[in-house]
């Protein structure tokens, strides 16, 4: 069958999208499947039973960039992870609690917040099989530093307990929106985060205490905070894969910046690999 083709049914009646064309269309007209790994909920409503969560934020710029956003839930059989993986053509890593740091060799400290060990799993398998398939990848907050633990890098635990001299990293939504800035990035010279933000440096939220400590093989820091915090971290070999601590999508209404950054993203999913 030619490529494009619309595809017979049972009744001999072609499949058709919503807007009336098939489902087989070649990839470039069609919107890129992305998928983002779901978060536990904690406690969950009823016992006995896994329930997930998830920030509608990112679907919302995902879709307004013109991908479909798919949440992945956490727990998955591997054989079913690994064909709806198969499916995808970007990942993205979204915000959260703390990654468990015996992902990256280290005992807890006594600031480490809660962990969310089932999506831990899910998270750092499908970030490890999507650098292997060279898969764009966004990684957003928690997502930069579960790319970075997947990858071979590790975390500062606690910013405060463990960074001399940070400044403040950890707001709340109800004392500062999420499209509030609240510290300057300075981005690389020369890096793909700067080529596509267009700008040296930028405001951005911050709604964290950990952070990337010791960049995983591969990759380089791209931004960083006025405390030298590293923000930002990408792998140039690779086609898309950007981490960012701030949060884009939380921004993306309000600042042309952030809508940059995911358009360069779906735009890269859309590549033939």
């Amino acid at each position: 069958m030619q490529r494009g083709a619309s595809v017979p049914s049972a009744a001999g009646k072609e499949h058709k999208s919503v807007s009336g064309t098939s489902f087989l269309e070649d990839k470039k007209h069609r919107r890129p499947l992305i998928g983002i790994p779901a978060a536990s909920l904690e406690p969950p409503p009823n016992p006995g039973a896994r329930y997930f969560q998830f920030s509608g934020n990112y679907p919302a710029a995902l879709a307004a960039s013109g991908a479909l956003p798919v949440i992945i839930p956490l727990g998955l059989p591997e054989e079913a992870m690994r064909e709806m993986f198969e499916r995808l053509d970007g990942l993205l890593l979204a915000g959260g609690v703390d990654i468990a740091p015996e992902e990256y060799g280290e005992t807890p400290h006594p600031q480490l917040g809660r962990v969310d060990r089932l999506r831990d799993a899910t998270e750092l398998t499908l970030a490890r099989w999507a650098l292997a398939a060279d898969l764009p990848i966004l990684g957003i907050c928690r997502g930069i530093q579960s790319l970075n633990v997947a990858a071979g890098g590790t975390l500062y635990q606690d910013l405060a307990a463990q960074y001399p001299g940070a400044c403040r990293h950890t707001y709340q939504p109800a004392e500062s929106p999420w499209e509030k800035p609240t510290h300057q990035a300075r981005l690389a010279a020369g890096s793909r985060l700067a080529a596509i933000l267009g700008v040296p440096e930028l405001a951005v939220n911050s709604f964290h205490h950990q952070a990337v400590k010791q960049p995983a093989p591969g990759f380089t820091p791209v931004a960083w905070a006025e405390d030298g915090v590293i923000e930002g971290i990408e792998d140039a070999a690779r086609q898309f894969v950007i981490g960012v601590q701030w949060h884009p999508e939380g921004m993306f209404q309000t600042d042309p910046l952030a809508r940059r950054l995911f358009a360069a993203f779906v735009a890269a999913t859309r590549t033939d690999r």
